[in-house]
């Protein structure tokens, strides 16, 4: 399966995610853009495509690499990519129906079976923010990795990541707002996961069940892999919000979901394969809160890949990055740094 080589803003989006990204103790102070619509915060700032993909060699390895290769993330004319279509499942969590974008394999089959990647939206997002965000390349990573014998063909499950039993209430910036993406790890584990076993034809256990998030849905990620390790072979935590360990911004206090010395594993807890956080290294929006997770975690001995993607904003290039390394790590054993 794993051949060698191949050929081949913002004033309303700094209201929304300013929560995630001033300073902890005055370290960092968010940087302010103008005017980028919501999509932006959830599913990242877009960028220009690159081109060229088609000439470009690219050597598969265990290193991790700041950009994803342009010719993973191109458009191919021999290469049939699956749709995303949407579902439903009833939460009990939630206790009403709620919805998820999924994206299956362009020849899926019941008589088959494929590993699955949970995929967390940023703020503000729902179920359908990667699925109709184009530039994020989803499609093209995935569908290309498998048809190049890198990794087996991928379902990937894009959540509703706000898990409020209100179907009033909305997100905002004070601790009750924030609160339903803290119960998503609950949502995930006890509804979504068995629904999308007993619905399709899915590989079980940690080697074959991936989870990865951008902004809010980073944040999120490094919280649900602390909390359930065991469920999650191979994990990154995209440009993380803040949230996890109490701080404050200038929108709102952090009350946090645990404190900075129980950013770590249990002792004795079956951990991922990899985990790796990563941030664009011009990030105007969570700033430097990634590096302070990253620092935590290392302070803690929490073992897990850290890397900046040089250049990069809130936007899909570290989305790309972090996606393209997540499934790299699966394909070599392990990335490292």
């Amino acid at each position: 399966m794993k051949k060698k080589s191949i050929c081949v803003l913002m004033a309303f989006l700094i209201t929304a995610l300013s929560a995630c990204g001033a300073s902890t103790q005055g370290e960092s102070e968010m940087v302010t853009s103008s005017s980028e619509d919501l999509s932006s915060f959830a599913t990242g700032i877009k960028t220009e495509e690159e081109e060229g993909a088609e000439a470009t060699a690219f050597v598969l390895d265990d290193e991790i690499k700041e950009r994803c290769p342009v010719i993973f993330e191109a458009t191919r004319g021999n290469v049939s990519y699956g749709e995303f279509t949407h579902g439903t499942y009833y939460s009990d969590t939630c206790k009403m129906e709620r919805g998820y974008s999924i994206l299956l394999p362009a020849d899926y089959s019941k008589d088959k079976k494929y590993p699955v990647l949970y995929l967390l939206h940023g703020i503000f997002g729902d179920e359908y923010s990667f699925s109709q965000d184009k530039s994020n390349k989803i499609r093209e990573i995935v569908g290309n990795m498998a048809y190049d014998g890198y990794i087996d063909e991928t379902i990937v499950v894009c959540p509703n990541m706000y898990a409020t039993s209100d179907p009033d209430q909305k997100p905002g910036f004070d601790s009750k707002s924030v609160l339903p993406y803290d119960n998503f790890i609950n949502d995930l584990v006890n509804d979504l996961m068995p629904h999308i076993e007993s619905e399709y034809s899915v590989l079980t256990g940690r080697e074959n069940t991936y989870l990865a998030g951008f902004s809010m849905g980073g944040r999120e990620t490094i919280y649900i892999t602390l909390q359930r390790p065991e469920l999650f072979g191979y994990v990154c935590a995209i440009s993380p919000a803040p949230g996890i360990v109490p701080t404050q911004d200038k929108f709102m206090t952090h009350e946090g979901q645990i404190q900075e010395d129980e950013m770590k594993f249990e002792e004795g807890a079956k951990e991922p394969n990899v985990f790796i956080v990563c941030c664009g290294s011009r990030d105007s929006v969570v700033g430097t809160y990634p590096k302070q997770y990253h620092e935590l975690l290392e302070a803690n001995g929490t073992d897990h890949i850290w890397y900046e993607i040089t250049g990069a904003d809130h936007d899909n290039n570290a989305i790309k990055s972090g996606l393209f390394n997540l499934l790299n790590a699966h394909a070599t054993g392990k990335c490292s740094k």
